[in-house]
């Protein structure tokens, strides 16, 4: 109807401008008159900015599996309006119901103009270009991860209070990666799945695995996950194991050591970090075979809740438990004397508990390789001279035990 109505309205105007002209014995031609049809709606204005952008920007889903278009989520237009004030220009007037209240106490704001600014149009041109530089996120050499500012490794803070406090409790990442699985209306579908450990670095702790379509939210499940099964792990001088012990699942193996006061943690970053959220700060460990992370976490948690301490072997294998501790020059301390003696064990019979707790397993070392000096000239004169001096320790320990 609307376009029916321009039509008519559009040859009236031409007919009567020719009448006019040329009066009504002029012979007037019908003219046509030529209409644009045209859409309110585009592809621009029917979609938002992130949308269009992301069409020019994207990459595609095989192009994503190769490796493609990694940086280019993180180019983010400027805010051009950053610095500016509603109300506040090149002339700063107070604009009452604007940029001041109306009323401020018991006075009512008027218009007032305030002296100019000279220094703001170069203040936002600074503050514009600043944007346009990438500035990495500034983390406490702490609160790092593993490889620079990457998940896995770091703190995400306790899990979430829900009937239960958890105080003095760190969660740490083991792992963050991406898993897929094929739905039959919706194809591949992307989610992450996290690891995540937490503690109170004094013997409790847990681990759990959550999957999520968002990274945040696979972190909050996996830590709220772990903090419902806390597992209670004994320590001895609640600083390190109990005993040497092999432990394993799937195809990982992990022999795990004791370790005196001061050694520190000699181990895989996994078990490194295990170790500093349950509380354990003296440990060596040697894995053998598959590092997977999962696998890793499960054999160290079964090796350390299948720990026995000194008395209960004492009782299994009725012997006294006796460490020599060769840090303190060959010292030896009683660590367990059996409760019962019905069973009268050999005297000459003599159990290394290493071989009994790792099951006899031996760890596999390399043989080490001479020295390219050994049995030389200036070696065996070393040697010589030393002869003196070679019954030193054992006189030094003697005279600290008896004090003669």
């Amino acid at each position: 109807m609307a376009v029916r109505l321009l039509q008519k309205s559009i040859a009236q105007v031409y007919s009567n401008t020719i009448l006019n002209q040329f009066g009504s014995s002029a012979n007037v031609l019908p003219v046509t008159p030529y209409t644009i049809s045209y859409r309110n709606t585009s592809f621009f204005n029917k979609l938002p900015a992130d949308e269009i952008w992301r069409g020019v920007t994207a990459v595609s889903n095989a192009g994503k599996k190769r490796g493609r278009g990694k940086g280019s989520g993180k180019k983010i237009a400027k805010d051009l309006n950053k610095g500016q004030t509603i109300g506040l220009g090149k002339k700063n007037v107070i604009w009452p119901g604007l940029n001041a209240p109306i009323v401020r106490g018991n006075d009512l704001i008027r218009q007032q103009k305030l002296p100019e600014c000279l220094d703001r149009e170069k203040h936002i041109i600074n503050l514009r270009d600043s944007m346009g530089r990438f500035r990495m996120m500034r983390l406490s050499p702490i609160d790092r991860g593993w490889s620079g500012t990457k998940i896995p490794g770091r703190s995400i803070g306790p899990p979430d209070t829900v009937g239960e406090e958890y105080d003095f409790f760190d969660t740490r990442v083991l792992e963050n990666k991406i898993v897929f699985i094929m739905k039959g209306n919706m194809g591949r579908k992307r989610r992450y799945s996290v690891l995540s450990i937490t503690g109170n670095g004094n013997g409790l702790g847990g681990f759990a695995t959550a999957k999520a379509p968002e990274v945040r939210t696979a972190l909050r499940k996996s830590k709220n996950r772990a903090g419902q099964k806390l597992m209670n792990i004994n320590l001895c001088e609640n600083r390190t194991i109990f005993h040497d012990f092999y432990t394993g699942f799937g195809k990982t193996k992990i022999f795990v050591c004791k370790k005196p006061d001061g050694y520190g943690l000699i181990c895989h970053r996994a078990i490194q970090t295990i170790c500093k959220v349950i509380g354990i700060k003296d440990l060596y460990a040697k894995i053998e075979g598959s590092t997977n992370l999962q696998h890793i976490v499960k054999a160290f948690f079964i090796g350390l809740l299948q720990q026995k301490s000194y008395q209960n072997i004492s009782d299994v294998t009725n012997f006294h438990i006796v460490e020599y501790q060769k840090e303190k020059n060959g010292f030896t301390e009683i660590k367990a004397i059996p409760h019962s003696t019905s069973k009268i064990p050999n005297k000459n019979h003599v159990i290394d508990l290493a071989q009994y707790v790792l099951e006899k397993r031996n760890v596999l070392r390399k043989k080490a390789i001479p020295t390219f000096y050994l049995h030389s000239k200036g070696h065996n004169l070393f040697v010589t001279k030393q002869e003196r001096f070679r019954n030193h320790e054992t006189v030094r320990l003697y005279k600290s035990l008896h004090g003669k």
